[in-house]
């Protein structure tokens, strides 16, 4: 049996999933849909689950519980749980709790090459950022709003915490640029180029 796949957010959604009772991926998409699951995990799209479905099959952790046909839809395999994937499920649930790791994500790498941009470009982009934030913010309250009535906070907690990451991010975008605006955050271009061009020498260099 090929080794356990490395711990992913697709893998645990499925494991966490099957964790309720046996699913078919159609029945799994709709749940992941209907819990808001797809604004933190990217399985939305039929293609990446079941990927991630034969990864986990193929490694032992979820197994084929048996197949359904009926006259309105196609057949479907419906998926289970074993043994070894409810604990493997917990082991991954624990540590990426527990875990901090860098992500990697998209906005950090181009930030960290803004100096290529001059203030008044950066902070035109970085307003239209700013734009889009307060929205999906305003999203998130409104998520949040419809649904503390009727789910449980803990049900709520990733949007809790997504609401709470997107705030912060509005109030550094609008210091940043009020410093663009004041000059306090400001740089020369063509010295910005000659200093990576000295540092690309040296490093080049035997």
């Amino acid at each position: 049996m090929p080794p356990a796949p490395r711990p992913s957010p697709s893998g645990l959604t499925v494991l966490c999933l099957l964790g309720a009772g046996p699913l078919h991926p159609y029945g799994m998409q709709r749940l992941i849909k209907g819990w808001g699951k797809d604004q933190v995990v990217n399985i939305g799209q039929r293609a990446n689950l079941y990927k991630t479905i034969k990864r986990l099959h193929e490694a032992g952790l979820i197994a084929v519980r048996q197949t359904e046909r009926t006259q309105q839809y196609p057949e479907r395999t419906v998926y289970e749980l074993t043994e070894e994937g409810r604990r493997t499920g917990l082991i991954w649930l624990h540590d990426m709790l527990a875990t901090p790791r860098n992500e990697y994500p998209v906005f950090p790498v181009a930030l960290s090459f803004a100096m290529g941009l001059d203030p008044e470009e950066l902070k035109d982009v970085l307003s239209q950022r700013l734009a889009a934030v307060h929205a999906r913010l305003a999203e998130l309250d409104s998520q949040l709003q419809d649904y503390r009535e009727t789910v449980p906070r803990i049900a709520l907690i990733e949007t809790e915490y997504q609401r709470a990451v997107t705030d912060a991010e509005t109030r550094w975008l609008s210091s940043v640029i009020d410093d663009l605006n004041s000059g306090t955050l400001s740089w020369d271009q063509d010295q910005i180029a000659a200093q990576a061009a000295e540092t690309f020498f040296q490093a080049a260099s035997p």
